[in-house]
């Protein structure tokens, strides 16, 4: 949080902190003339009005946020160093920040689309953020395709709008995307208030501990407030009578003291097993069921403080999956190493070298101490430090330990194909989870698949997509195509 001030004492003022005088009539050249440049007032105010925007996100525009703390309820040294997770009890303090995928800014929050869920955690060994969704897979595995894929989300750039389209067209020739495709579908796809719904890690990621042993692990964020999710047609309506619903509902409840929390689990593989691992542990299109590694409960995260500024600690609030800190790092999912890169040059873009720097961004715990200065905002916090190192002036040193352990590769370079392990298929898990669902289940899933898929301007496209379902379960498939059919008589 930054410095608070007491914004009713003394009177107004300008940037510069000079009195204002008049803050209802510009100065004017006579009664009735033209305004005067002179009136610095009004011209400070215009121009700053005309940059309260930042650029939006192009993807998670769409966000509300809440402080809270991590407590740690198990011990896991045995598989991690890192120090938040060091001792059953200790608390670090969080910022999560929830969103839409798809949607703009201003878009409503009751829509069917994957939800973000972003966590810090300030720890005193740096700040580490932990970038999943509510959901526990995403629809492609490799970052090369992300940006065609959020094309086809986007609005189309001739029509303006998003098209039913290029969105099938593209799952259609994606069959990796069928699993997450079905999760986005069926009831889940539309959560009834972001404390109703479960986060996930979705990626996997790697944990060492104090001896260097390695494991793989995935992060399942279970409500403690139960599941709770509304059908197509009550979201219609919601969204158009109150889109605001989930922000609003989040702060309120915060502001009741209902502090909203979830159990944090994790599924723990050691590293020599992923080689034979029946699917590959690095494809994020793919769970690892629970029958091979059960989750086991590490922690519970509570929300229990609002932000005072939305702007401020909402929308300047920078998430990067490459924010690690010792005891955790990435894994070979080349969806996450594109995300590496991608997250920390999107905040660079959008808010600035010294997005780290803002109160909501910067260690909480700890200090950053590096030469990174200069650059738009930059506050001269490190006075008259040397900005080199190593430097005889007292400067920071290297650690000499890495955050994570080094992973074993080999072969050439390429464009290599993920690679496939024995049960490695597109469609098995998305079959799975339709031969998991109710009948009633299946009933909605059917018929939000179709409502969507019928709009489709071409047969083939609308074949293509369903094909996918049916590669899945043939009943799926059979079901889809006869309700598919039926509306695009």
């Amino acid at each position: 949080m930054s410095e608070q001030f007491d914004n009713t004492a003394g009177p107004l003022t300008t940037e510069s902190g000079a009195p204002v005088a008049n803050n209802n009539q510009s100065e004017a050249a006579g009664v009735g003339g033209p305004l005067l440049i002179q009136d610095q007032v009004l011209l400070e105010k215009l121009a700053h009005f005309n940059r309260e925007r930042i650029p939006e996100r192009v993807v998670h525009a769409r966000g509300a946020g809440a402080y809270g703390t991590f407590t740690a309820t198990a011990d896991v040294s045995q598989y991690t160093r890192a120090a938040f997770l060091s001792s059953v009890g200790k608390e670090t303090e969080t910022f999560l920040r929830f969103s839409t995928v798809a949607g703009n800014l201003g878009s409503a929050d009751a829509v069917r689309d994957p939800r973000g869920f972003a966590l810090k955690f300030y720890t005193e060994e740096g700040n580490y953020d932990l970038v999943g969704n509510n959901t526990p897979v995403f629809f492609i595995r490799d970052a090369i395709k992300f940006p065609d894929f959020i094309h086809t989300q986007k609005r189309d750039p001739y029509t303006g709008s998003q098209e039913a389209d290029n969105v099938w067209d593209f799952w259609g020739l994606s069959p990796e995307s069928t699993h997450q495709v079905t999760w986005l579908f069926g009831d889940r796809g539309i959560p009834a208030t972001l404390r109703h719904m479960n986060g996930y890690g979705s990626h996997t990621y790697q944990w060492v501990n104090e001896a260097g042993e390695q494991f793989w692990v995935k992060y399942h964020f279970k409500t403690d407030q139960g599941i709770k999710n509304l059908t197509s047609e009550e979201a219609d309506v919601l969204a158009g009578t109150d889109p605001d619903s989930h922000q609003r509902d989040l702060r309120e409840a915060i502001e009741r003291g209902e502090f909203p929390s979830w159990t944090v689990q994790v599924q723990i593989m050691p590293a020599a097993e992923a080689a034979n691992y029946r699917f590959n542990p690095f494809d994020l299109t793919k769970v690892w069921p629970h029958e091979d590694y059960p989750p086991i409960e590490i922690g519970k995260l509570e929300l229990n403080r609002n932000p005072e500024n939305i702007f401020a600690e909402v929308e300047q609030s920078i998430f990067s999956p490459a924010h690690f800190v010792p005891g955790i790092g990435p894994s070979p999912d080349k969806m996450l190493q594109g995300r590496l890169f991608a997250y920390g040059d999107a905040h660079r873009y959008r808010v600035g070298a010294n997005a780290d720097h803002l109160p909501v961004n910067r260690p909480h715990a700890t200090e950053a101490r590096n030469g990174g200065r200069d650059g738009f905002y930059y506050d001269g916090r490190h006075g008259g430090q040397k900005n080199y190192e190593p430097n005889s002036f007292g400067g920071p040193d290297q650690s000499e330990q890495p955050l994570w352990a080094p992973v074993q590769v080999g072969g050439a370079t390429g464009a290599w194909e993920t690679p496939k392990h024995s049960e490695d298929d597109d469609s098995v898990q998305a079959g799975n989870l339709y031969r998991l669902m109710s009948e009633d289940e299946k009933d909605r899933l059917i018929a939000n698949l179709a409502g969507f898929i019928s709009q489709v301007s071409r047969d083939d496209i609308a074949e293509r997509a369903i094909a996918n379902f049916a590669a899945a379960d043939a009943g799926f498939g059979k079901r889809l195509t006869d309700a598919v059919s039926q509306l695009r008589k």
